[in-house]
């Protein structure tokens, strides 16, 4: 896998601790809305502390950009990535990944776990093609949450917010749960992407297997989460 060296442009925080990076795009560098790259740092010591996060732009623009949730708890590469300046230099890898768009679906995001998810609804509006697709995305917090006046924009009637543990007039309570499931989901014939953390992602894809899904159309990140249909009991 080939790897490139880029600087950073320009950061800002989303929330409290998700922050995105614009970074210089190398020369020729493509990828498929939807697809991760490997990062790490290039300074002595860090360039092998390669991590995986998504691609969230688009080919067209001139620059790449992540949205990375930043870690302080522990020293790790996000807190470090938290604090290099404009100009640092950055190793990318070529773009690889699992998930991609195939067809009308229900996007079902947890945490940071949309990440993936911004690049694919942000080419299907750019194309005039996101009419048939509904986003729920899951957080803590309403504080949690992020990009909610452009993914409104985006998706209007069908951006779904879920709060796990605040209770906000006008949205959901609690985990998402099979009865959340058959209430807003109209049409189980489509595709149903998945993505957040292991647990989430299945807990979401047995409660949709349950319901009687075909386990095919379920696009979930294979190689980062370590799952397969052989996971999902149906």
């Amino acid at each position: 896998m080939a790897q490139y060296i880029v600087t950073i442009q320009d950061t800002d925080y989303l929330n409290s601790d998700v922050k995105r990076f614009v970074l210089t795009k190398p020369k020729g560098y493509k990828f498929i809305p939807g697809q991760s790259i490997f990062l790490s740092i290039n300074a002595p010591g860090l360039e092998n502390e390669k991590r995986p996060f998504s691609l969230t732009g688009l080919n067209k623009w001139r620059t790449l950009e992540l949205m990375i949730k930043i870690h302080n708890d522990h020293d790790g590469v996000t807190n470090k990535l938290d604090k290099l300046p404009v100009g640092s230099e950055l190793i990318i890898s070529d773009p690889w990944g699992t998930i991609q768009y195939k067809g009308d679906g229900v996007f079902i995001a947890g945490g940071s776990g949309i990440t993936p998810f911004i690049s694919i609804l942000r080419q299907l509006k750019d194309d005039n093609q996101i009419h048939g697709d509904t986003l729920i995305f899951s957080n803590k917090m309403k504080s949690d949450s992020f990009l909610d006046n452009e993914l409104t924009a985006l998706l209007g009637t069908n951006f779904h917010q879920v709060f796990t543990r605040q209770n906000i007039i006008g949205f959901r309570e609690n985990r998402i749960d099979m009865r959340y499931l058959k209430e807003t989901i109209k049409n189980f014939n489509q595709h149903f992407y998945v993505c957040g953390t292991r647990d989430f992602v299945e807990d979401m894809m047995q409660m949709l297997t349950t319901i009687g899904i075909n386990p095919q159309t379920l696009v979930f990140e294979k190689e980062a989460t370590g799952i397969s249909l052989n996971h999902i009991k149906y």
